[in-house]
């Protein structure tokens, strides 16, 4: 038999225009009397600028403004940003950690090593099982998923819950309280996802609306970002259609409302997305998380804000290099974003529980929000140490603003195990300086957590 020899490849080579070209990132305090300006050069490669946004949006940080470019061979985007109470970025550490996982060696970063707090953030958290649920929502739903994995002596170690369009999809990183590792046992698997899935198709009704949707529980090992896997899973629950709409409408706080339109850019050959909503954290993560889920390439774009308002401009063309031309393609574009602008809003009330961490403490907490008749709309739960973090936002079970004199019952069935605290969150308004903690709805698990959590260890 004749032997074949095939082409020798450096599995360097790719690695060689970073090497010759390497990024140059930017940390400036002083252009700007009011933010910090973060500057990022580097070779264009697909999917840099949602890497770029993503490790921005996972430091909880406010971008005010950006400018965007990324047409040809390079890409230069310049971002505004401040922290949660609108101050610039002078935390050393902050700093130090943005120059190296956006600088020449940050692809051979373990983020999870220099960003230890902000493990909800990752997909891969340490020696866990990430537990992918999607279905139809319902009151108690979380309560009765939590419930299974306590029985079966399954610690949850962080999760992440967004409902939208009375689809309810959650990401939770599980281990075996036993070992305090992933839960590898086969037949421990089985049973918990025969009943995670039995719980899921309980909620599951035989009408128009729901009747291509099917509930789904899948184990992971993968390590996409959370949020991005969340948008992911929603998206391909269809969740951005129309049916369901109205009755979820009933409930939309004015803060999710948008207006999205795509006209054509003649002289450029590109298609022009404008998106004009209430502004909030988050918010470019989510839009461009979107388009490039999408499979759409951003080549320049404008973002800013407007006090409450935001304004969000981008230049795109499908990776085949076309531009949405047909008017099925625009409108489901369209329906995509303002999906994907809807999904984090909540308003009503936050509840923020700080407790040391145990199994069966989520399905405790989860049942007493059920037992008190409130609904979760989104939830976000991490451990830091000993000590488990968590934040619901709720409504009462048939969507209206919640009664005090719940929080109060609340108060007293909790007693002292936990600490508590409740907040009125009033939309998607970005922090400044005269808008302190308390008068934003919108901070992240470990931000919301800062001096409730230094009384409850103290």
């Amino acid at each position: 038999m004749a032997k074949t020899c095939w082409p020798y490849f450096d599995p360097e080579y790719e690695n060689l225009s970073t090497k010759i070209n390497p990024p140059r990132v930017s940390i400036d305090n002083t252009s700007c009397s009011d933010c910090t300006l973060i500057k990022v050069d580097s070779m264009n490669k697909p999917g840099i600028l949602l890497e770029v946004v993503q490790i921005l949006a996972d430091l909880d940080l406010i971008v005010t403004k950006a400018y965007i470019s990324s047409d040809g061979g390079w890409f230069m985007d310049v971002f505004h940003v401040t922290d949660q109470q609108g101050n610039k970025i002078t935390d050393s550490k902050t700093m130090e950690y943005i120059e190296k996982v956006l600088g020449p060696n940050g692809h051979r970063i373990d983020r999870i090593k220099m960003w230890p707090g902000k493990r909800v953030g990752i997909h891969s958290i340490g020696d866990h099982t990430a537990i992918e649920l999607i279905g139809k929502d319902r009151p108690g739903l979380l309560s009765e998923i939590s419930a299974v994995l306590a029985g079966l002596q399954i610690n949850v170690v962080a999760a992440e819950v967004w409902t939208h369009n009375r689809r309810i999809a959650c990401v939770l990183y599980v281990n075996d309280d036993i070992t305090s590792r992933a839960v590898d046992d086969p037949k421990k698997l089985s049973v918990m996802e025969d009943q995670l899935q039995n719980i899921l198709r309980g909620c599951e009704t035989n009408d128009d609306d729901d009747e291509n949707k099917v509930a789904r529980t899948s184990f992971s090992m993968g390590f996409t970002h959370i949020d991005r896997r969340l948008h992911q899973m929603l998206f391909a629950d269809k969740d951005y259609e129309s049916c369901g709409l109205t009755s979820d409408s009933d409930h939309s706080p004015p803060s999710s409302k948008s207006t999205v339109t795509i006209d054509r850019c003649e002289e450029k050959g590109y298609s022009a997305v404008s998106v004009r909503c209430k502004d909030r954290p988050k918010l470019l993560f989510d839009i461009v998380c979107t388009l490039t889920d999408l499979q759409y390439v951003v080549f320049h774009a404008s973002i800013s804000s407007d006090g409450p308002d935001a304004l969000q401009e981008y230049y795109i063309r499908h990776m085949d290099g076309c531009t949405l031309d047909s008017e099925g393609e625009k409108e489901r574009v369209i329906k995509c974003l303002e999906a994907a602008i809807r999904r984090r809003v909540s308003e009503g009330l936050s509840l923020e529980l700080c407790a040391k961490d145990r199994v069966g403490l989520l399905s405790e907490v989860t049942r007493i929000l059920r037992e008190n008749g409130l609904s979760v709309t989104r939830a976000g739960v991490t451990t830091v140490g000993e000590q488990a973090v968590n934040v619901f936002y709720v409504r009462d079970a048939s969507g209206n603003p919640v009664d005090m004199e719940m929080i109060e019952a609340l108060r007293k069935e909790i007693g002292h195990t936990m600490m508590l605290n409740v907040k009125k969150s009033q939309g998607p308004a970005v922090a400044n300086k005269a808008q302190g903690p308390e008068a934003s709805g919108w901070a992240k698990t470990s931000f919301f957590f800062g001096n409730l959590f230094e009384r409850f260890l103290a």
